[in-house]
């Protein structure tokens, strides 16, 4: 499959994944960024892995301004 079509195929499940994961944070507190690693690598396959890790680094640059 190529990769835009992968991407447009899993944006919406990546972008609600991280969602979830970002939601954690305030629970977890300083066991979060451990917690969250183990997450993302856990999942397959790696392209979705990576569409969640850019997702969720877009929700905290936006959390931080």
């Amino acid at each position: 499959m190529p990769r835009a079509d992968f991407h447009q195929q899993h944006q919406a499940r990546a972008q609600a994944e991280a969602q979830r994961l970002f939601e954690q944070k305030a629970v977890l507190q300083g066991a979060w960024l451990n917690w969250v690693a183990s997450q993302i690598y856990a999942l397959q396959p790696a392209a979705y892995a990576s569409m969640v890790r850019r997702e969720l680094a877009c929700l905290q640059q936006s959390c931080e301004k």
